[in-house]
């Protein structure tokens, strides 16, 4: 009984060390596996990790943490470095980006930080009137849209004055409010408003008023002849001097770009009423004796050429050297002498004429000349130019 006591006791024994041995050697692998393993500092897209690993590359590192490396991932060792104590490997990965220029879309994919880095590594330089749709400082995200308007030149008409600028708008409006210019009411614009800019196209600004302009003219007034019985006829006298009125005019004018271009009466208004001028015709004929028997009247013969003229000719002012209205009195018989040969007021008769009075002068009529009035024209080329005998009656 002692004896198989003893054989139970000894076999535990043996178990216990077995056991105990094993534990051992497990401890003591795994202390020395991971006592080979290496120190490594991570920093994985902004977050830093400590790690400890058997990897022998960057690759295998990243293969045993899952993490699938692109080209366009930032590493800043290469992936087939050596993995070694206390190394530091920073990775940021790439982000894909969508850049719209002059209607075109590209994806790229990018490790880049800001707008600007990605801007600079792909090599899209901005120029100076550019538009771009982000700050250049801004986080790059993922799926970003940046937007890439692309200026260009063209000429700018505002009221006249020319200038050189850039645009990146679409239509003359955006163009318009993007070099902040304020349309007024009445301005015109070309090519309108709606219109696609082009490049090196015209913008042309008219600027329209309307203002209002008040003008004052003068009334003239009329000469109004009355007859007179006891004036003797080719003389005449003012009974009431005549005086000008005065109307005022308002207009509403169209200036574009500061020149007129069109003007529209409005009203008008009467400030000072006209005053017409009176004038007195003698009527008094004196009627020269005749010896019976005889049709034609006696006193001093002469023979003179003469010519037809009326109150209408050129350079003609309508009144006589001595002041007889010939267009108020188209029947009165006048003739135009030169005053040395026959002075004025005389009365003569006129062969093919009759009674007239010696009135009127002329820078043609010399010496034996006389111009002979008529009311119309037809009377005046009946006439023509005919040598004709005159009579002196006083």
């Amino acid at each position: 009984m002692k004896n198989l006591f003893s054989k139970t006791l000894s076999k535990k024994k043996l178990v216990i060390f077995s056991t105990s041995f094993l534990v051992f050697a497990a401890a003591l692998g795994i202390f020395m596996y991971e006592g080979t393993k290496k120190t490594v500092a991570l920093t994985l897209d902004g977050q830093e990790r400590v790690i400890k690993t058997h990897a022998n590359t960057i690759q295998e590192l990243f293969n045993d943490l899952d993490i699938s490396l692109r080209s366009e991932d930032y590493l800043s060792l290469a992936a087939n470095t050596k993995v070694q104590n206390d190394l530091a490997i920073v990775w940021k990965p790439a982000k894909q980006v969508e850049v719209i220029q002059n209607q075109e879309k590209k994806t790229y994919w990018t490790a880049a930080d800001t707008v600007k880095d990605f801007l600079k590594e792909q090599n899209i330089v901005l120029n100076e009137h550019d538009q771009l749709n982000l700050n250049p400082d801004a986080k790059l995200k993922k799926d970003m849209k940046i937007a890439i308007q692309r200026a260009f030149p063209l000429k700018l008409v505002v009221g006249g004055k020319k200038q050189d600028v850039w645009s990146t708008s679409t239509t003359v409006a955006d163009f318009l409010s993007q070099q902040g210019i304020t349309l007024n009411k009445l301005d015109r614009v070309e090519p309108e408003l709606k219109q696609t800019v082009t490049k090196n196209a015209v913008i042309n600004v008219i600027r329209v008023e309307k203002v209002t302009d008040v003008v004052e003219e003068p009334i003239n007034y009329a000469v109004i002849t009355k007859n007179d019985s006891n004036l003797e006829k080719g003389k005449q006298k003012v009974v009431n001097e005549g005086q000008e009125g005065l109307l005022s005019k308002r207009y509403e004018v169209v200036l574009e770009n500061g020149k007129e271009v069109s003007r529209k009466l409005v009203s008008e208004k009467k400030m000072k009423e006209k005053q017409d001028k009176v004038v007195a015709m003698g009527t008094k004929v004196l009627v020269a004796q005749v010896s019976r028997g005889s049709s034609e009247p006696a006193g001093k013969e002469i023979y003179v050429s003469s010519t037809a003229y009326t109150a209408n000719c050129n350079g003609c002012s309508g009144y006589t050297a001595t002041g007889i209205n010939l267009r108020a009195n188209p029947n009165a018989k006048v003739i135009a002498v030169d005053p040395r040969v026959i002075p004025l007021g005389t009365k003569v008769y006129v062969e093919g004429y009759g009674y007239a009075i010696a009135a009127d002068t002329g820078s043609a009529i010399k010496g034996f000349k006389i111009d002979v009035f008529f009311p119309s024209k037809s009377d005046a080329f009946r006439w023509g130019n005919k040598r004709v005998k005159i009579k002196i009656l006083n």
